[in-house]
């Protein structure tokens, strides 16, 4: 058991990148159960030089795949929406759940009414590349798998991680009002907070909006990482999707200051 509990920011790192923190208790039960079905029934054997811990994390591994293919697959809390291309249809309905928290007593029509929900669609499945944006419906409407992960089942994971990135961004960005922001600081400053995360808002707000680069930006990823208890590479990785999520919501807000 203190094997299975060394696994659980493994599980949390894995369940955030589709918005499920919330399953983690669940998801640390099914791999304590895994764990002690597994070494009951003797499918663990010892190997030299290969920790417990290991294999308990393979197992963690194979649990936290398989729960993050039935939420992807699982369509709760569908919005009704009538676009005008019908065939769009499946689309909408499929990513809204990547905007709206399924486990929260509220409806579909008191979170967005269908304009503003057409409006937020839009504008995400226009800042992705349409590759990304295939693989994140048919996560969502595909049939439900089972078993170890492909690295078909990883890219499409990351696309939905991808998709809702920028749609929470982008729903945020919408949510300001343009009359606050007066002038270009205020909007960058605005635009680093419409980010999903404080960890991609860190990120954003000391390394791509100064556009830190060199041996500073060595400096300033190794201060981010201690100050939010994560690794250097952890940040580094994050660079390009803060620069990525950043922009999206800079051009939102300044295409609503346009529009006021």
């Amino acid at each position: 058991m203190v094997a299975v509990e060394g696994v659980r920011r493994y599980v949390i790192s894995h369940l955030s990148r589709i918005g499920r923190t919330c399953d983690v208790d669940d998801v640390m039960q099914d791999v304590r159960v895994a764990v002690w079905d597994g070494v009951s029934r003797g499918r663990y054997r010892p190997l030299p030089g290969v920790r417990f811990a290991a294999w308990v994390q393979g197992v963690a591994i194979n649990v936290c795949a398989a729960h993050i293919r039935r939420e992807l697959t699982h369509q709760t809390l569908p919005l009704i929406l009538d676009p005008a291309n019908a065939e769009d249809s499946a689309s909408f309905d499929a990513l809204a759940v990547l905007v709206v928290d399924r486990y929260e007593d509220r409806s579909a029509e008191k979170v967005l009414d269908q304009h503003s929900a057409q409006v937020l669609l839009g504008l995400t499945r226009a800042s992705v590349s349409a590759p990304i944006w295939g693989l994140a419906v048919d996560s969502l409407s595909g049939p439900r798998k089972y078993g170890p992960p492909s690295p078909q089942d990883r890219r499409r994971w990351n696309a939905v991680t991808v998709v809702r990135q920028t749609a929470k961004t982008i729903n945020k960005a919408l949510d300001v009002e343009p009359g606050t922001i007066r002038n270009l600081q205020e909007l960058c400053r605005c635009a680093v907070d419409c980010l999903p995360s404080p960890l991609l808002r860190g990120v954003a707000e000391t390394i791509v909006r100064p556009d830190v680069r060199g041996p500073e930006r060595h400096k300033a990823i190794a201060a981010l990482a201690i100050e939010l208890g994560v690794t250097e590479r952890y940040v580094a990785v994050q660079i390009g999707c803060a620069r990525r999520l950043y922009q999206t919501a800079w051009r939102t807000l300044r295409g609503a200051m346009k529009s006021r």
